[in-house]
């Protein structure tokens, strides 16, 4: 009801006062309404332009009309995002020649940080195709410039396989997981690298080694550039103001805690495990303790097993084959060059002990074989493992390079092992490598390649060389200065062999490295170094090459040459404290906390630093 009504009849006059009274108030409430809506709308129209105006207060540099959006739906010039990728890489006007023909290129003109990685890639890829055709023209009646020409047709097929996985990761990820596959991403992009620099190194010295070197140039550098691009992807997200990502960047997955204690567990065969083992690889250790596990095929020379040589079993390895493949060979003395090729994935082969089971070969550079072609034994297939086996060269010490052991596998392990020759013993060239408990023998760069490689609790033996030579312990080949690689000695003792003990002081110097490529990189650390080592520590390659680049590291050492007062004074040569040597430990450096525990190991692995 209403609270005022009029009673009776309604006269003429008070109808018409009513109604102007009606016109009146309408047009007063009429009016205030209208300046109340245009007054908000201004309001929201100054609010959405301030917030506008603060999103794009970055500097904008081009005004080309194309344009990207990042993950939180916010649109950025492609010229200004190919910029900021590109700003950090050494070769800044190809990477942005390359990126910008890409974006105009696609199909959805995206230029987001993931896309541009994506292109990154694909630069290199394009490249390298066009390198191999070119490398097939090289044609030569001397063996070693046509046997080098196959050697880098074989480099650049793995070159591609790495770019091809590095690619799929890039398209399958989101930004978020993407970020958290960068230890892969440059593991693989620093084995394009290794593949490029092992394929120039392999001619010999003259026009055709400066015309391959030539060629690949610009692969090389596109694969510098994308290195680059991947080391800063952190940084780069959140400069495209891709921030809610909830990423947190870890070195690896393994806490603190557990790295430094390691948690070992004394297992009821005696044998100490680190905690993370799962029982069932402990349960199959145990069987290989009391010689019961079965193996998929045993290899015997006496006829005892299924085949007599390792090379038979590898060749009869199935296709297709989930879970481990572990190849059983017997002691004996195995005259054969067995390769592990691509596409054997996960190989265990265990021996009966180090000098009882031992792979032999005598392929050397003095006879006309390449150094890339010497070894005894190749692994390349990923997450290989060998344990308690020998792998020898025996050309001996005038022969020159002679590889005992080539590994190009990925996560690969090699645990109670011997490693025995002269000049360039071990060949460690590509990917994450772990040694353990193994014995290095050898004179001039007896360990050398461009792996990212940890040597822990390994007996490094320094034999006699040739009366004119000096010893070179290592002699890493990292050649960009974004490659995750890099020499580890971790707990190791240096020490010479007796029947060059003689000679250790007077007339055979010994070095603990020198740098293969310009940004060489070894630290050894917790280690006992004899003091037959040269005080200087460590030999130029060729002149001042490298001297200013490399990276030559040492933390905790004990023995009379570990001492650093008369080290060489080149700008890489330095002590580093614990915060530093902890980024070379199992955990951190080839991310161990993630793969050996998936490995069947039945040693003790340090992930952290000994000294607390």
């Amino acid at each position: 009801m209403p609270a005022f009504q009029d009673f009776g009849p309604w006269s003429d006059r008070r109808k018409a006062e009513l109604n102007q009274k009606r016109k009146k108030n309408f047009i007063i409430f009429g009016s205030i309404a209208l300046i109340l809506i245009i007054s908000f709308s201004i309001a929201v129209v100054f609010i959405i332009m301030n917030m506008t105006q603060k999103k794009c207060s970055r500097p904008v540099t081009s005004t080309n009309s194309s344009t990207s959006s990042d993950a939180a739906g916010k649109a950025l010039p492609s010229t200004t995002s190919i910029k900021t990728v590109c700003s950090k890489t050494d070769y800044r006007y190809l990477c942005e020649k390359v990126l910008k023909e890409s974006v105009g290129d696609s199909k959805n003109k995206s230029s987001d940080p993931k896309a541009l990685i994506g292109f990154s890639i694909d630069a290199i890829s394009s490249e390298l195709e066009k390198v191999q055709n070119k490398s097939k023209l090289i044609k030569s009646t001397d063996p070693l410039v046509s046997g080098a020409v196959d050697d880098c047709d074989e480099l650049f097929v793995y070159a591609m396989e790495d770019l091809q996985r590095a690619k799929q990761t890039v398209d399958e990820k989101d930004l978020n997981q993407l970020q958290n596959q960068t230890h892969e991403l440059k593991n693989w992009l620093s084995a394009v690298v290794s593949d490029q620099m092992t394929c120039v190194e392999g001619f010999p010295q003259g026009e055709s080694k400066e015309r391959m070197r030539k060629e690949v140039e610009t692969s090389r550098k596109h694969t510098s550039n994308a290195l680059a691009i991947v080391d800063q992807m952190v940084s780069l997200i959140s400069s495209f103001e891709i921030n809610d990502l909830g990423f947190q960047h870890r070195l690896t997955e393994q806490s603190s805690e557990s790295i430094e204690n390691d948690q070992l567990i004394v297992t009821d065969t005696g044998d100490i495990l680190p905690s993370w083992v799962p029982e069932e690889d402990r349960r199959i250790l145990k069987e290989r303790k009391e010689k019961e596990i079965e193996p998929n095929v045993v290899v015997a020379q006496d006829g005892s097993g299924k085949f007599k040589t390792i090379t038979e079993a590898l060749a009869a390895m199935p296709t297709i084959y989930v879970g481990r493949y572990v190849i059983y060979v017997k002691t004996g003395v195995y005259d054969e060059s067995p390769i592990v090729t691509k596409r054997m994935e996960n190989v265990t082969m265990y021996g009966d002990g180090s000098k009882k089971t031992t792979v032999t070969g005598k392929k050397n550079a003095v006879d006309g074989t390449r150094t890339f072609q010497t070894a005894t034994f190749v692994a390349v297939g990923d997450r290989f493992m060998a344990i308690s086996m020998g792998f020898v060269n025996t050309a001996g010490a005038k022969k020159h390079q002679a590889v005992a052991l080539r590994v190009q596998s990925d996560r690969s392990l090699f645990l109670n092992c011997l490693m025995d020759g002269y000049q360039d013993t071990l060949y460690a060239q590509s990917h994450r490598q772990f040694y353990r408990t193994c014995v290095i023998k050898g004179t001039i760069d007896f360990i050398f390649g461009d792996a990212a490689a940890v040597f822990q609790n390994c007996k490094i033996t320094v034999l006699r060389p040739l009366d004119n030579q000096k010893n070179i312990v290592t002699s890493h080949g990292r050649s960009d200065r974004r490659e995750s690689t890099g020499y580890v000695l971790h707990a190791c003792k240096i020490f010479p062999d007796a029947k060059f003990l003689p000679d250790t002081r007077t007339k055979i110097k010994t070095y603990l490295g020198r740098p293969w490529q310009k940004y060489a990189r070894t630290v050894i650390m917790e280690s006992s170094i004899d003091g037959f080592i040269d005080p200087e520590g460590y030999l130029p390659w060729n002149g001042d090459f490298g001297l200013k680049s490399l990276y030559y590291a040492e933390y905790g050492n004990d023995g009379e040459g570990a001492s650093m007062g008369n080290r060489v004074k080149w700008p890489g040569v330095r002590a580093i404290k614990k915060s530093k040597a902890e980024e070379f430990t199992v955990a951190a450096f080839i991310q161990g906390g993630e793969w050996i525990k998936d490995m069947h190991v039945h040693s003790p692995v340090r992930l952290g630093l000994y000294n607390k």
